[in-house]
């Protein structure tokens, strides 16, 4: 593996499991020293198992075991000041900050009219503003350094595509599209890239049970929007860290505001 990273410091949000994981596992590999925060908990609205201690404690191990530094607490995305302090005990222990990857989220599924309002606010909750306060907490740090870095936010198909059942996952997901549009903007001048990764179907765990029986109801009309080009019937964690080392890899540098999909072609459809 080369060493793409080497001498740099990756944020990431979401890191106890899945592409959270797997992104901080890929970048440490290619030199990176990581800082990771997960919640390791349970959501109201979500019916699929949370992420817990021993999951974080897995990757800590992971990262370690590539000789990399590692940095993790238990840390809630909401909580701004918490996720700020988090971010920058990480800083003061590794030295500096490079990539930043917005990766945490959760996902419930219902018709549209039928989410509930708590549902919806926990969604937008996690989703959009956890984003936004993990780059309300990074960038200040970046401009600081006066050296440039990479922002990747997770969106998903579901922020280029009305998926169906999705309504305030879809929504939160396309939010997070216009705010790297607009970060992007801003902050190209300081040579910090921001861009977003859509993956469709990733083998994490987070498979709302409600979704399939969503599908499986309204498989005629609707099944269709959810299928891929590509063989493969999903993604796996890997694949999407593959992806997103690119983008915030100096081999993309003069890559910002894109929406890169992978997506098994779903969105050639």
């Amino acid at each position: 593996m080369t060493s793409r990273f080497e001498g740099k410091v990756a944020f990431i949000t979401g890191a106890a499991r899945g592409q959270g994981r797997a992104e901080a596992i890929r970048l440490a590999s290619e030199g990176a020293d990581i800082i990771a925060v997960d919640i390791c908990g349970e959501f109201d609205s979500t019916h699929y198992d949370g992420a817990t201690p021993a999951d974080l404690a897995e990757t800590v191990a992971a990262v370690e075991g590539l000789d990399r530094r590692i940095v993790a607490s238990q840390t809630d995305i909401r909580d701004f000041d918490a996720l700020d302090t988090a971010l920058r005990d990480g800083v003061a222990q590794l030295g500096r900050l490079d990539v930043v990857i917005a990766n945490a989220g959760i996902c419930s599924a219902a018709m549209s009219w039928e989410t509930t309002p708590e549902q919806w606010k926990e969604t937008l909750d996690v989703n959009l503003t956890g984003t936004f306060f993990t780059a309300k907490a990074a960038v200040p740090i970046l401009l600081e350094q006066g050296t440039g870095g990479s922002i990747v936010f997770t969106s998903s198909v579901a922020g280029l595509r009305g998926l169906p059942f999705l309504g305030a996952y879809a929504a939160s997901k396309h939010g997070i599209v216009g705010l790297c549009r607009t970060m992007a903007n801003e902050l190209g001048q300081y040579n910090i890239r921001v861009n977003t990764v859509h993956p469709h179907g990733v083998e994490t765990g987070m498979q709302p049970a409600e979704m399939m029986t969503l599908i499986g109801e309204h498989g005629a009309t609707l099944g269709p929007i959810f299928m891929g080009s590509l063989p493969d019937p999903v993604s796996q964690p890997e694949d999407i860290a593959a992806a997103v080392a690119w983008l915030a890899s100096d081999e993309a540098r003069h890559v910002t505001g894109i929406q890169l999909p992978v997506d098994l072609g779903t969105l050639t459809r």
